[in-house]
This record gives C-alpha cells, sequence and structure tokens, in this order.
C-alpha cells in the first residue's frame, strides 16, 4: 500500500525533506522559537511522531523525562524481555535439546550476570540510536518532565536543573503507561521479592519458586524466562482461562503447551494478601466468588495485572481535557483532544496498550497535524506472545464473531503436518483462519506455533487488502517453510488442505 500522502508527492529519494509547496506550515512564524509540534513522551508513539514530524519538514521538539528515549517498550519493556527470552531459550535448547541433534557438551551452566549483560547491551545500543534519529531529522531533544501550561505552551522542568518553555502550534501527548498497582501485594522492586514487569527484569539469581499474578501476555512472558532456567512457576489467574481477549480455542492450546513445559495455573483465583518474610513471600489466595483461604510461600511474586494510562502532572484538567472511567485520553478520530491543539497517541489513549499501535497513531497524528489524511485501521493491529511456541492474533475471534451474529468460515492446518516445522522438531500448535461465509473475506487470524509473531504480518496485510482465504491459498509460499502452514489453513478455510 502507498503512503497516505505518497500519491500527492512527486517522486523523491528516502530522507529527502519534503517540498515547501507541500507542507502546511509555512517558514514564517510569529517567534523565531515557536514550534510547529511538541511531543511530550519519548516512547515508541513519541518518538515515532517527532521522527515523522522531521521527516514532514516540521519545526519539532521531543520532551522525555526518562533520561532515555525509547518509552517504557525499550528500556524495560518490550526489549529487554525479548533479549532475556532469547538467552533463555538458548539455555533452555542447549540442556534439554541439543543431544537430539547429535551435540554433547556435556553439564550446562547459565551465567545470570552475564545474561543482564547482554540485556543492557541490547537497550543502551538501541537507545543511542533512536537519539541519533531525533538529531538525524533535525528535532529537539529536551530531557525532562513535560507538562502543558496552555493550548500552546510545554514547560520542561530539566533533568539538569533549571526549566525550559517551549511554545508550539501543537502537542502530542505520548506519556504512556505504567503499572497498575495490586493493593493486596503491593510492589517493592528495590527488595526484590514482590516485583513487577521492570523489577522482573533484574532477578539477580534464578529463584526455585515464583509466582506470576496475571495470566496475560507480560507474566507469562516473563514466567517463561525463569521456567526455562529452572524455577518452578505458579500462575494465579482471576479469570477463568489465561489472555481471556484472545480466541479460546487459541488460549486452551497455549495453556496446555505450557503446562507440559511445567508451569502450574490457579485459575479462577484472586489474591487477598501477603507476607514478606525473610526467605520469601507468603500470598494467600481463594477462589474469586470467595471461598475457604489458602496460603503458599514463594521465593518470588510478580505481578502482572495490567497497566494504566500515565498522565500525571500534564494539567488534564485545568485544560478541559476530559478522560474517561480509567484514565484514558479522550481523543476524536484524528486524536485531537478537546482542545483543538492538543492530541494523545499511544497507551493513554482508548485501545490496545502495544509499541507498533502506538507508533501508528503518532505517525497518522502527525500527517494530520501536517494537512494529510492519516488514519490507523484497528481491524488489523497484531497482537504477539514472545513465548515458545509464539502466540500471534490479528482480527476477530471465534467468540466476537458467534456474539454479532456473523456467518463465518473457519480453516486450521497443524504445525505437525508442516515439513519445516517437523524438520526443525517444533511442530506444536495450530494455524486459524477465520473467513465471512459469504465472500470469503479474512475476519481473523491466530496462529500458535514457532515463528507465529512473523506469520502474522501475512495476515495482517491480507486483511488491510480485503484479502480472501482463496487468494492467499492461490499465492505460492516457498517450500519448505512455516509459512505454507498458512496457505495450507487458508485452502481448509475455502476448499481444503493438501496435506491434512
Amino acid at each position: 500500500m502507498l503512503s497516505r500522502f505518497a500519491l500527492s508527492l512527486p517522486n523523491r529519494s528516502r530522507g529527502a525533506i519534503v517540498p515547501r509547496s507541500y507542507r502546511t506550515f509555512s517558514s514564517t512564524r510569529i517567534k523565531q522559537d515557536e514550534y510547529d509540534v511538541v511531543i511530550v513522551g519519548g516512547g515508541p508513539g513519541g518518538y515515532v511522531a517527532a521522527i515523522k514530524a522531521g521527516q514532514l519538514g516540521l519545526k519539532a521538539a521531543c520532551v522525555e523525562m526518562r533520561g532515555t528515549l525509547g518509552g517504557t517498550c525499550l528500556n524495560v519493556g518490550c526489549i529487554p524481555s525479548k533479549a532475556l527470552l532469547t538467552s533463555s531459550h538458548h539455555f533452555h535448547d542447549a540442556k534439554h535439546h541439543f543431544a537430539d541433534h547429535g551435540i554433547e557438551i556435556g553439564d550446562v551452566k547459565i551465567n545470570v550476570d552475564k545474561m543482564m549483560e547482554s540485556k543492557a547491551n541490547t537497550v543502551t545500543g538501541l537507545t543511542g540510536g533512536i537519539e541519533h534519529l531525533l538529531k538525524k531529522h533535525k528535532v529537539d531533544y529536551f530531557k525532562g518532565k513535560g507538562s502543558i501550561t496552555g493550548p500552546n505552551g510545554v514547560s520542561v522542568a530539566l533533568s539538569d536543573g533549571g526549566d525550559k518553555n517551549l511554545e508550539s502550534k501543537n502537542i502530542v501527548i505520548a506519556t504512556g503507561s505504567e503499572v497498575t498497582p495490586l493493593p493486596p501485594v503491593p510492589v517493592d522492586n528495590a527488595v526484590g521479592k514482590i516485583v513487577d514487569s521492570t523489577g522482573a527484569l533484574d532477578i539477580s539469581k534464578v529463584p526455585e519458586t515464583m509466582a506470576v499474578i496475571g495470566g496475560g501476555v507480560i507474566g507469562l512472558e516473563m514466567g517463561s524466562v525463569w521456567s526455562r532456567l529452572g524455577t518452578k512457576v505458579t500462575v494465579i489467574e482471576f479469570m477463568d482461562r489465561i489472555c481471556p481477549s484472545m480466541d479460546t480455542e487459541l488460549t486452551k492450546k497455549f495453556q496446555q503447551t505450557l503446562k507440559k513445559q511445567g508451569f502450574k495455573f490457579n485459575l479462577k483465583t484472586k489474591v487477598v494478601n501477603n507476607e514478606v518474610v525473610e526467605d520469601g513471600v507468603i500470598l494467600t489466595t481463594e477462589a474469586a466468588k470467595g471461598g475457604k483461604e489458602k496460603t503458599q510461600k514463594y521465593d518470588i511474586v510478580l505481578v502482572s495485572t495490567g497497566r494504566r494510562p500515565y498522565t500525571d502532572g500534564l494539567n488534564l484538567e485545568q485544560l478541559g481535557i476530559k478522560t474517561d472511567k480509567l484514565g484514558r485520553i479522550e481523543v476524536d478520530k484524528h486524536f485531537k483532544t478537546a482542545v483543538p491543539s492538543i492530541y494523545a497517541i499511544g497507551d493513554c489513549i482508548d485501545g490496545p496498550m502495544l509499541a507498533h499501535k502506538a507508533e501508528e497513531e503518532g505517525i497518522a497524528a502527525i500527517e494530520t497535524i501536517a494537512g494529510f489524511a492519516g488514519h490507523v485501521n484497528y481491524d488489523t493491529i497484531p497482537g504477539v506472545i514472545y513465548t515458545y511456541p509464539e502466540v500471534a492474533s490479528v482480527g476477530k475471534t471465534e467468540e466476537e464473531l458467534k456474539e454479532a451474529g456473523v456467518k463465518y468460515s473457519k480453516g486450521s492446518f497443524p504445525f505437525q503436518a508442516n515439513s519445516r516445522a517437523r524438520a526443525n522438531g517444533s511442530a506444536d500448535g495450530f494455524v486459524k483462519i477465520l473467513t465471512d461465509a459469504q465472500t470469503d473475506k479474512i475476519l481473523g487470524c491466530h496462529i500458535i506455533g514457532p515463528n507465529a509473531g512473523e506469520m502474522i504480518a501475512e495476515g495482517v496485510l491480507g486483511m488491510e487488502y480485503g484479502a480472501s482465504s482463496e487468494d492467499i491459498a492461490r499465492t505460492c509460499h516457498a517450500h519448505p517453510t512455516l509459512s505454507e502452514a498458512f496457505k495450507e489453513a487458508c485452502m481448509d478455510a475455502y476448499d481444503q488442505p493438501i496435506h491434512f
């Protein structure tokens, strides 16, 4: 798909400045230091918005209080957790599967300090790279906490001391989210016994036991890291299944797979109290509907019950910017708040709290500011769980289609019947395709299996272009590849698969 404004622009090389005639803003400013846009927050939504603003020739600034760019995702979220998932996967493979391939290496040990060093190096390299990109696109970067002083003003309490007042025609709020506290189990990352997702990234030694409170993406990913290294992990979930917003058939298979890996699950269970003792934490739980209390001691407790918008110090109420009951900033379809010159994107507005969703919104908001047609298709925002096997989804679940009364067809294909998966010794899982029963248009794609996070992109692209399952089924896929399972699931949706 061409970019949203590519058709209106002459052919130009990447990185070239947009011709002045195509910009919304002229070079004439009321004040020499007035910005076209100031972005408050330097996470995935904020820094991407800043770069896009620079690419479109807007005078832009980005304000970030952390001291490094990339937000939660790059500093204490997506990236460091994936680094640990990769390290722990290598360890688990070496310990349990290398011998299957005739590789004999003797006793395998994990050096946690070295693993953490590798993670830190990854983060440092990437955060520095983003700062370079801001400089490349002439975006001013201010380190400090930003507050909005009016429709066109941002005050920055600089990290190095002092204040800086910025004037801007437009402001984009991209302040992200923070961990939602769980009152019966207060987090103290410094002590290291009850930790949140940030604290779980800095555990200094492999615990014997760990309780993960919350059966969602973050808890299952971090639980997987330590489970692979030898920790006995127990997941405590209030609902009757893990990842309750995902397709039920998918999550049932996911839970079965994690059980095989040693996970224990206490579903329909809530935590009512805790006691921190010298050698761990004693948790008190009971049935979600109430009942007899139980106690169990764990070395470490990971609280991963969700996140909430972070809007502290922005002066939203004074500005007349409305938030909903969950604290999310209310915006229109163009990401404008109640104050027309102030926009909001990412985790601090409605929608899934995903880095790539924030990035898309950041680009769309800036394109709107620049006079183009910024748009995000929320039906094609994928979600991925980076466990092993990976889990990935986009579009509607079976449950959503049934509830909406949509007549649909379903196609599926197991990785056990995929030659590449069998050759790799990684054949757990399946691909599932949901289509409109009359038109064959793809409505949802759900995958559990090797490389699901990469494979889901084919489904996203197909859905973005309104593809039918037959369109993808009749597209040649290289052999042998894992993606052939996607093709065969599409064949099953409209006709029959070949290899199953």
